[in-house]
């Protein structure tokens, strides 16, 4: 199985580009922080990732530099030759792209946006940090 959730904030805002087919493509990168903080200091890795079609554009329109935003989708590998070397890459073929902030949160985004995420199955979920969000009661508050 190769499934991927990440859960970060964009570095830079994304860059939408159309194929010579007319199919849309979206790449960005993610800085997800690590479960755990080295001598103190808190890590993050930066994850590139492609989204395409609908989800791309979704992504272009609303996501900008510094947004929290959460994904789902499937690591990808490969590699090209420059100037006779061999590069490798990995990628997260976005699948899945989630608000996961609130629109107060968002810098420089007055839009009324409907929907909280777009997916290849045009569902709709929401990994928002504000939603109302009941906690689950202790194992001696359960009512049975």
């Amino acid at each position: 199985m190769n499934k991927v959730i990440l859960l970060g904030r964009l570095t830079r805002d994304p860059e939408l580009r159309t194929t010579p087919s007319g199919v849309s493509v979206c790449s960005f990168s993610v800085a997800v922080n690590r479960r755990f903080a080295r001598e103190g200091q808190q890590t993050a890795d930066f994850i590139n990732c492609v989204a395409w079609r609908q989800t791309a554009e979704f992504i272009s329109k609303y996501f900008t530099k510094g947004r929290m935003i959460g994904v789902v989708g499937s690591l990808t590998t490969g590699r090209y030759e420059k100037d006779g070397q061999t590069h490798y890459t990995t990628d997260v073929t976005v699948d899945e792209a989630y608000f996961a902030d609130s629109k107060n949160s968002a810098s420089g985004s007055n839009e009324n946006v409907s929907g909280n995420a777009v997916n290849s199955g045009n569902n709709t979920a929401s990994f928002g940090i504000n939603d109302d969000f009941m906690p689950t009661p202790a194992d001696d508050d359960l009512p049975f």
